[in-house]
């Protein structure tokens, strides 16, 4: 009597979820969502092509070094890293006396409080420190930037889908001018005012100005030719490493452990063949 029960439990509880089940269907083919402007007109982004990318991509260090020099000089007016500590650049190839140099030499310096009068104060950066914020907290930076908030850069590549090519499309290509189209499509659409028309942005409209505005906006200290193109692949790739500094140990330990893996595989399969090679089947 008990089965019977909860086989019939069991029966209406699948029928109520197949019911609902179809109820959902049927409503969405009968009643589909309206097309918006951002499904119809947002871009997958495009292939930065860094070398970095793949299972056994590695950084290539003067590509994330111009990339730190357009941070510096462009992003890092209105951007944070907050996780990134100025000794974390030896690891991309500048020298012990260079990240000393890079450190004292930073717009912003570090906040402190003075020992002998207790008032907030600051003091040069050394090279423990993390990269200071352009602002002292965030109402400064929402009353700075039209009250949106400017998101911290560090972890930005990992943070977002697609991170290194979104962060190269959003910058380099992203901003252009709103399509006839959609404004026809979508007459509610046009770009507020305050916010500008970005075609890899999610929802289409950022509040960030354009930050790489003309060829040549950086000069590079290794000659290279700053194209907006060019500005955009090197601070994606910087912005990889500071999202994920071990990425290299850590295509070198899977290839390893691969290796390992298939090295222990014929092994194991030779063992067997020696066990049991005067086993009659």
């Amino acid at each position: 009597m008990v089965r019977l029960i909860a086989s019939l439990v069991g029966a209406a509880f699948v029928f109520v979820l197949g019911l609902a089940l179809f109820g959902t269907v049927s409503d969405w083919i009968t009643n589909p969502p309206p097309e918006s402007a951002e499904h119809e007109f947002h871009r997958e982004a495009l292939d930065a092509g860094l070398p970095s990318n793949g299972v056994l991509g590695r950084f290539d260090r003067r590509q994330v070094q111009r990339g730190f020099q357009v941070f510096q000089e462009v992003c890092s007016a209105c951007h944070s890293l907050k996780y990134v500590s100025f000794r974390d650049l030896r690891q991309i190839g500048y020298s012990e006396a260079e990240v000393k140099a890079i450190a004292k030499g930073w717009k912003i310096e570090q906040p402190s409080i003075n020992a002998e009068t207790g008032e907030a104060s600051t003091r040069p950066n050394v090279p423990s420190d993390r990269f200071p914020s352009p602002f002292a907290n965030e109402v400064a930076a929402r009353a700075a930037n039209n009250n949106a908030l400017p998101p911290d850069l560090s972890l930005m590549a990992k943070a977002r889908h697609n991170g290194a090519n979104y962060i190269y499309s959003l910058v380099g290509h992203g901003y252009v001018n709103q399509p006839a189209e959609l404004l026809r499509k979508f007459p509610g659409a046009k770009t507020p005012t305050g916010l500008h028309y970005n075609q890899y942005f999610a929802n289409l409209n950022i509040a960030m100005p354009p930050p790489l505005t003309q060829d040549g906006q950086v000069t590079y200290s290794d000659g290279t030719r700053a194209s907006v193109d060019q500005m955009a692949k090197d601070v994606s790739a910087f912005l990889t490493w500071t999202a994920e500094p071990n990425l290299e140990a850590r295509h070198s330990a899977g290839f390893a452990a691969v290796i390992f893996i298939l090295i222990f595989c014929f092994l194991a399969w030779g063992a067997y063949q020696n066990v049991w090679r005067d086993v009659k089947h």
